[in-house]
């Protein structure tokens, strides 16, 4: 029987990636009002939260397609935080600019990440087996 070694869920450097984009979204969303929260703040942290636990989950699934899925749902997600809740809170003057930009970056650097760990779990599935 063949020796197989995995990488834990917690090595993985796109699923650290993505927890530290849900440390930084936390920060925002705890520096909210209420008010702000209850609108916006829910849906924002809930979205950046998202893409780890899709991550998480696409990770355990036995099927390779049933893993693409879910990260496809983690790459919807981390689109959704960014590029939606992220600016609705910039243009709405709920966080500076420089909690923006930073966010941005690490959403740049996790959406790289992120498609080449969806590529790298296709391309495996595609492999003859021996």
């Amino acid at each position: 029987m063949e020796n197989r070694k995995y990488i834990v869920l917690k090595d993985l450097e796109v699923y650290q990636l993505a927890r530290q984009l849900s440390r930084i979204g936390w920060d925002i969303f705890e520096s909210l009002t209420w008010q702000d929260k209850k609108i916006m703040g829910d849906q924002f942290i809930e979205s950046t939260d998202s893409i780890g636990a899709n991550i998480a989950e696409g990770y355990y699934r036995f099927h390779y397609l049933d893993k693409v899925k879910f990260y496809y749902y983690s790459r919807g997600s981390l689109a959704e935080c960014s590029t939606h809740w992220l600016e609705l809170l910039f243009e709405r003057g709920k966080i500076q600019q420089s909690v923006f930009d930073e966010f941005v970056r690490e959403s740049k650097r996790l959406e790289i990440k992120l498609n080449n760990f969806i590529t790298v779990t296709y391309n495996q599935s595609q492999k003859p087996k021996k």
